[in-house]
C-alpha cells in the first residue's frame, strides 16, 4: 500500500489580518494607523490596571482577587479601544475585529449608507448579506484602501446593483480627494 499524499492548504498569515480561506486577489491596501492605535489601546488599557494595583497596593488592600478585577478591567479597556483591522483588495474590503472578520464584495455592493452620532460609521453591503462597519477616518486616512472601496462600488454603480449610497460615496470621495490635494500641497510647501 501506497501512502497518501499530503494535502496543504494555503493560510494567510494571522498577523496581517488574514482568515483561513485565501481573499480574492489577495490584501492590497490596509489602515496603515492600526498598529499605532492598537498599540496605544494596549497601553491605555495596562495603565489603568497597573494604576489601579498600585493604588491598592499602596494603601495595603491588594490581594489575589483584586488584583485580577484590575487586570480584567484593563483587558476591558483594551477591548473597548482596540480599533477593527481595515484590509481590502481587488472587489472585496473585509474589517476584522477582537472576535470576528466581516467581509463585503465592493464590486456587488447594494447599499452604503453613513451613520452619524457619536461614533459616525459607513455601513457597506453587498449582494450576498456582508456587512461591515467602519469609520469613515479610517477611508481618509488611508488613500490605497479608499481607491479599493471606490473602483469596487463604481463597479456595483455601473452594474446597477447599488441602489442605495451612491450620494454618500461622492461626499466621501470629494472630501478624501480634497484632503489628499490638501496634503499634496503641505508636502510641497505651497499651501
Amino acid at each position: 500500500m501506497g501512502r497518501r499524499p499530503t494535502v496543504r492548504t494555503r493560510r494567510h498569515d494571522v498577523r496581517s489580518g488574514g482568515t483561513a480561506a485565501a481573499p480574492p486577489g489577495g490584501v492590497r491596501a490596509r489602515d496603515r494607523g492600526w498598529r499605532r492605535e492598537a498599540r496605544e489601546a494596549w497601553c491605555w488599557g495596562t495603565a489603568l490596571g497597573g494604576l489601579l494595583s498600585l493604588a491598592d497596593l499602596l494603601r495595603g488592600e491588594l490581594d489575589a482577587a483584586r488584583a485580577c478585577c484590575w487586570a480584567a478591567l484593563g483587558a476591558m479597556l483594551v477591548a473597548v479601544l482596540r480599533p477593527a483591522r481595515v484590509t481590502a483588495g481587488d472587489g472585496w474590503l473585509a474589517s476584522r475585529g477582537l472576535l470576528r472578520e466581516r467581509r463585503v464584495r465592493t464590486d456587488l455592493l447594494t447599499r452604503v449608507r453613513h451613520v452619524d452620532g457619536v461614533a459616525p460609521r459607513i455601513v457597506l453591503r453587498d449582494v450576498g448579506g456582508g456587512r461591515v462597519e467602519l469609520d469613515p477616518r479610517v477611508l481618509r486616512a488611508n488613500p490605497l484602501l479608499w481607491h479599493q472601496l471606490d473602483t469596487g462600488a463604481r463597479r456595483a454603480l455601473d452594474r446597477g446593483l447599488l441602489r442605495e449610497g451612491a450620494a454618500v460615496l461622492e461626499a466621501l470621495r470629494q472630501r478624501v480627494d480634497g484632503e489628499g490635494a490638501r496634503e499634496i500641497l503641505r508636502a510641497s510647501g505651497v499651501e
